[in-house]
Formats: structure tokens, C-alpha cells, sequence
């Protein structure tokens, strides 16, 4: 079976854990879905109007997560972790179950997510994948804050740059090769926040279930984690995965190639409403094996890809 066809899950998994900001225990169960279906999650705490999709124009708030809600003001929250995992593994249909308005913080990354479905395995049909390829140059930006996207061949690369005044986290960068490049530093960095910030972050109602167990804290020129550093840009790599993951709410992986300067939910989100409110921009392409050449075929990106 191709390489390049719809993947779900073999068998459903489930998660349980601390909301990062409600503070509430939730607990999700990922399910296999058929193809076409997409990524769906339904609030199995409500009895109707309870599916939600994950879309870039469902999105109703970007501030320190990604939530979307449907018409009838369900909402999910910070499903950026779960969706930069679902992503990076090829994961095109998946029904997710979740019994609270949030999903799990987990370890603060993507780790738990991306080692859970690895064992669960992956599920190969004989449909077609689809991916959106980038027609034209696209930016949006605020003052100093961009976000740019330009046509590419093959590849998803994403250059990303950090500016804080903090020491420890000064100017980060990194550019990846998303279905090329190793991703487990992408997928192993954790949330992070300045100390002094939390105390306004509690004021508006945020991070009540934020820990040393799911967040990196820094204070000054001092980690405050005891283990210290996943990785040496692990600032820089955890926005990388929120990119992705938000990313995925245009509903397919994209061919693109992307430079982001202090960016973050806000304005990922704003660069996908401008590429989509303009059909020009993007077309979304049906990878069929046979019309490709071999030579196509056999490149790392498009065993990635699929």
C-alpha cells in the first residue's frame, strides 16, 4: 500500500491529565476515523452539539493557546500540542474524544502524544491524500511581528526567530525541513513563560494547572526547572510546534516555505485567513502515486508527507 494514502490510528488511546489554564482533569480518548473524515473532536461531556473542528476559521481565541468552537459555543482549547502531533506523524483522520473544554497539558509538549500513537501504530488506507500547495507570497505582520509564507517544490520549511530582552532566552533561531528533518526536539519542547509574568497570567484567569511539570519557568537569568533544558533551543523549538499545529487547522500539511519573526498563535492564524480568503493563493492537490514520477516518489518528504 502506497506510502502516499490517508492514515488514522490502529487502535484508540487515551490520555488523562491537568488543563494547563482551566485547572481542570480531563481525559481524551483518540479514536480511528475512515478516511475523508479529517480531525473531529467531540465534547463527550455535552450531549449535543458537542463535534468540533478543528479549523483555522473556527478559531476564537489565540491568546497563550489555540481554541476553536463551533456555532453553538463549544469550545476546545490548546489543541496546538495534539494537532503539531497529528501532523508531524501523518495522521489525516482521527475522532477525538474529550470529556472538558481543554486538552491536556501533559508534559507541556508533544512527547507524550507522539510515543502513544507511535505504540498504538498507524493505519494505512487506499485513499488518496490531499496536501495545499502555496501559489503565491503571503505576509502579515504587526509592527516588528511577521509571518510570511512563500511557494516551495516539495518541502514544509519553517524559519523561526525568538527576540525576548530575557538572558536565558535572548534571540532564538532555527530552520526545519518539516517532513525531512528529525523532529523529536520539535516535539519535545515544552511551554514556556517569564516568572514575572505569571502573576498577571493567574489574574486573567490563565494557567491555573501550570506546574514545573508541564511549563518551563524562567526567572531572571535562572531556569527554575531542576532538570534544566531539554534542548538547546527548546524556546525556539516549542513555538515551531505551535506553528505546526496551527498550521493544521487549514485541514491538510502544507508545501510552503515559511519565515516567522515573534510570532505566535495570533499570527498564524491571521496569515491562514489571508492565504484562504483568496483562491489564488493556494490549490489543494490529490497525491495520486501514479501521477507522479519515480523519482518523486521516492524522496524522504513525500513518505513524510503521506
Amino acid at each position: 500500500m502506497s506510502y502516499l494514502t490517508q492514515k488514522t490510528i490502529k487502535s484508540e488511546i487515551a490520555f488523562k491529565g491537568i488543563a494547563l489554564h482551566s485547572g481542570h482533569d480531563v481525559r481524551i480518548v483518540i479514536k480511528p476515523a475512515e478516511p475523508n473524515s479529517g480531525i473531529v473532536f467531540k465534547r463527550v461531556d455535552l450531549k449535543t452539539n458537542n463535534l468540533v473542528y478543528p479549523n483555522f476559521m473556527n478559531v476564537t481565541n489565540t491568546s497563550l493557546n489555540t481554541t476553536v468552537e463551533n456555532e453553538f459555543g463549544t469550545k476546545v482549547s490548546t489543541i496546538e500540542h495534539l494537532m503539531g502531533a497529528l501532523f508531524g506523524l501523518g495522521i489525516d483522520n482521527a475522532l477525538i474524544e474529550i470529556n472538558n473544554e481543554e486538552v491536556p497539558i501533559l508534559d507541556g509538549s508533544a512527547k507524550l502524544f507522539i510515543e502513544k500513537i507511535i505504540s498504538a501504530g498507524i493505519e494505512k488506507s487506499n485513499q488518496p491524500i490531499k496536501i495545499i500547495k502555496i501559489n503565491n507570497e503571503i505576509t502579515y505582520s504587526e509592527g516588528e511581528r511577521f509571518i510570511t509564507i512563500k511557494p516551495s517544490t516539495l518541502t514544509l520549511d519553517i524559519d523561526f526567530e525568538l527576540k525576548y530582552s530575557n538572558p536565558i532566552i535572548g534571540n532564538q533561531r532555527n530552520l526545519i525541513k518539516v517532513y525531512e528533518d528529525d523532529l523529536t526536539d520539535i516535539f519535545n519542547s515544552r511551554t514556556f513563560c517569564l516568572y514575572e509574568d505569571i502573576e498577571l497570567i493567574k489574574k486573567n484567569g490563565l494557567a491555573k494547572g501550570g506546574s514545573l511539570e508541564n511549563a518551563i519557568v524562567v526567572d531572571n537569568k535562572e531556569i527554575l526547572n531542576p532538570e534544566g533544558l531539554r534542548n538547546d533551543k527548546e524556546f525556539v523549538n516549542h513555538k515551531i510546534l505551535d506553528c505546526i499545529g496551527d498550521l493544521y487547522t487549514s485541514g491538510y500539511r502544507i508545501v510552503a516555505s515559511i519565515t516567522c519573526s515573534r510570532g505566535g498563535h495570533y499570527l498564524t492564524n491571521k496569515l491562514l485567513r489571508k492565504i484562504f480568503k483568496n483562491k489564488e493563493n493556494f490549490s489543494i492537490v490529490e497525491i495520486k502515486e501514479k501521477n507522479l514520477p519515480h523519482s518523486l516518489i521516492n524522496k524522504t518528504l513525500l513518505r513524510s508527507i503521506a
